[in-house]
């Protein structure tokens, strides 16, 4: 399978989509090192989903930690393909890999460690749990051997998966004649024997093109595991589909004929068709030249598989990437085509190293290894329901910003419990903290490089609004003076003939499991786009994950019925989540409307509303680096009749360029500061 081929599987998946899934507007407390783990407890296999944050115990490097966030996640695959929303640009797919709360797996095609059949034969059972195992905010990448981290793709949907594993053979371990003109140029300098040896390649690039093979692997899945580690903190999962691997040790044995000394320089001759000095071979442009031949047998020659593979696995757990490995060919017996000629002792020998480095790249990770069975769908099961249910913790490490790796340790007090999660962490440096600029020594600059990190996350969302979409979405969460909760959501629909006449709209909340919490109903008037609801329930909302779900339909009798689903996690009282938005100027008749489109026009003010219980407020302007513009806002606190209250700041928009723009909101009482930021874009 060609490198293009691998690398334009998702993309294509991202052009057939239709929207995008809307990103929440997060809400973001700053602190300098804060450490997100994720715990994956079960008992005889099955996973644990009862336990309360009081049945944890957390330590970093030995030290009690504090345990500030606590979230139980149960994931349902098996969602339909049309409600899979794909990201429409790469920087919104990044933004999306960011999310703690989905999941990110990434596909791993070991093409150079597996047969052509069995590339077939696991087709399908890999397109069942994939189908089985992605969920609404999950992200599913493929990579192979070939490839660069970073061209991977990241989407949702799992269609163009599918009809690539089931339509290309591309499993290329048993290939006779390998494609890769380096190769061919090892079988060019170093031939078989004399008959009866019919082989196209010697014993010697056969050994060659297997080292070759390995390195290029093990560097891959080592580049990989290195992107993950940057792209965001929670668990990456790396399904790796592979017959395993040798582990290749230096051997004396295959370095070049030490009598004719170092590979000197290339023969240098005269190509016939330029006229131009060159170092091919003219007569065979598939053999390489001696030197380049030798140089390289002598390199791949020293080569210890053995120590990188050590070293993959500890970058895979400073990574908190997880590998689940399957050897596709189930209950394999030997290892080798008869035509090697290999002893049944040493072909055993060979079969052992490779699923126990399969078994060793699960074990030493946390993942769980799919060999020695014929039952890959029942094994591929076990897959799916580990990854399915499992633990957010969060709290703020009192280790220091030194660079160096920090031991996490997670510990259940319920007996029969086993635990696996992150390992640790690798700590920034105060100068990785401050992104640019001198070396960070103060505390106030450790707070100044975390508000940086702050507002980049904030804005980087926006990348979502750079095209128009069917309907919007915008949820806000928090907790009234009372302390009780609420959900609000508004919903607004693109322009065209389905509304002119109005429309409605069903919103319904519901709980992680699917149990419904509250229903409510809305209109969009006839020339209205947008609605804004609150979501309430007569039993009090307990903080938790929950979704909202909105099916809107024009009054026109050829419209069609918009869905949209939007997770968000009610954080513990008093903290908040997202806010609400309503825009005044010539387009909405200098009219106040709730929007869900966060771009907006120099012509138009905005509003910006936060659910908060703080009686005070002030309000600033920030630009997209976070420097603080002399523009003024009006910052208010506002009850409404249903009780809950609201931290506002309101901006003419007219003094500003366009580009994207960050509003923060600071407010608190008995001494408390607290501060969210909430990011627009401004548009011609």
């Amino acid at each position: 399978m060609t490198k293009r081929l691998a690398s334009s599987i998702l993309l294509v998946a991202s052009a057939l989509a239709v929207q995008a899934q809307q990103p929440q507007q997060p809400v973001f407390h700053t602190e300098a090192n804060y450490v997100r783990v994720d715990v994956y407890p079960t008992a005889n296999g099955v996973p644990v989903g009862d336990l309360q944050q009081a049945d944890f115990e957390l330590l970093e490097d030995g030290k009690p930690q504090k345990i500030d966030q606590f979230e139980h996640i149960e994931i349902r695959g098996h969602v339909a393909q049309d409600v899979r929303h794909e990201p429409s640009t790469v920087a919104e797919s990044r933004a999306m890999l960011a999310s703690s709360r989905a999941r990110v797996f990434i596909l791993f095609l070991d093409a150079y460690h597996v047969g052509a059949i069995s590339s077939r034969v696991i087709s399908k059972p890999l397109v069942d749990t994939l189908d089985n195992l992605i969920g609404e905010d999950d992200l599913v990448g493929v990579m192979t051997p070939d490839m660069s981290a970073l061209d991977v793709t990241f989407a949702r949907k799992t269609t163009t998966v599918q009809g690539m594993l089931e339509r290309y053979w591309w499993g290329e371990r048993d290939l006779t004649l390998p494609k890769d003109p380096v190769e061919q140029s090892y079988c060019s300098c170093y031939p078989p024997g004399p008959p009866p040896d019919t082989s196209p390649c010697s014993r010697i690039a056969h050994e060659l093109i297997d080292r070759r093979h390995e390195k290029k692997t093990l560097d891959a899945l080592e580049d990989l595991v290195r992107f993950l580690r940057d792209v965001r903190e929670e668990r990456k999962a790396i399904i790796t589909i592979s017959e395993g691997w040798r582990l290749f040790r230096p051997a004396q044995s295959l370095m070049p004929d030490a009598s004719k000394g170092v590979p000197g320089m290339p023969p240098i001759g005269v190509d016939p068709g330029s006229g131009k000095l060159t170092t091919k071979n003219a007569s065979n442009p598939y053999a390489g030249s001696q030197y380049i031949c030798d140089r390289d047998r002598m390199n791949l020659a020293q080569i210890d598989d053995e120590s990188e593979f050590r070293h993959l696995l500890d970058e895979a757990n400073r990574a908190n990437a997880s590998f689940y490995p399957v050897d596709p060919r189930g209950l394999a017996v030997f290892d080798s085509p008869i035509a090697d000629q290999l002893s049944l002792a040493a072909d055993a020998s060979r079969l052992r190293s490779r699923i126990d480095s399969l078994r060793t790249l699960a074990d030493n990770t946390d993942g769980i290894a799919v060999v020695n069975t014929n039952d890959i769908s029942g094994a591929l099961k076990r897959v799916v329901i580990d990854l399915s249910s499992y633990y957010l913790l969060g709290y703020y490490s009192n280790g220091k910003l030194d660079g160096r790796f920090h031991a996490i340790k997670v510990r259940v007090t319920r007996p029969g419990v086993q635990v696996r999660a992150r390992r640790g962490y690798l700590a920034p440096t105060e100068a990785e903290m401050a992104g640019r600029g001198p070396v960070v020594s103060t505390p106030a600059d450790v707070a100044a490089a975390a508000d940086a990190r702050a507002i980049e996350d904030v804005v980087g969302p926006l990348a979502a609004f750079s095209r128009d979409l069917p309907m919007r979405v915008q949820v806000a969460a928090g907790w009234k003076p009372d302390k009780t909760a609420a959900v609000w959501a508004v919903g607004e629909v693109a322009p065209g003939d389905d509304w002119r006449t109005g429309g409605e709209a069903d919103v319904t909340l519901t709980t992680a499991a699917g149990a419904t919490v509250s229903t409510t109903h809305a209109r969009i008037e006839p020339g209205a786009r947008s609605f804004r609801v609150a979501l309430t329930s007569s039993s009090p909302l307990a903080a938790g994950d929950y979704a909202v779900r909105i099916r809107a339909r024009g009054d026109a009798a050829t419209a069609i019925a918009l869905n949209e689903v939007v997770r968000l996690a009610l954080p513990q009282a008093p903290d908040e989540i997202g806010a609400m938005f309503v825009r005044r100027g010539p387009a909405t008749g200098n009219k106040e409307v709730a929007t869900a489109d966060l771009r907006f026009r120099r012509s138009e003010h905005i509003r910006v509303e936060v659910p908060s219980i703080s009686p005070a407020v002030s309000a600033r302007l920030l630009d997209r680096t976070g420097k603080v513009l002399a523009v003024p806002l009006t910052p208010a606190v506002r009850e409404d009749a249903d009780g809950s209250r609201w931290q506002t700041a309101e901006l003419a928009l007219a003094p500003l360029a366009v580009g994207d723009y960050v509003i923060e909101l600071a407010g608190g009482a008995g001494g408390e500061h607290k501060r969210t930021l909430v990011a627009f874009r401004v548009v011609p």
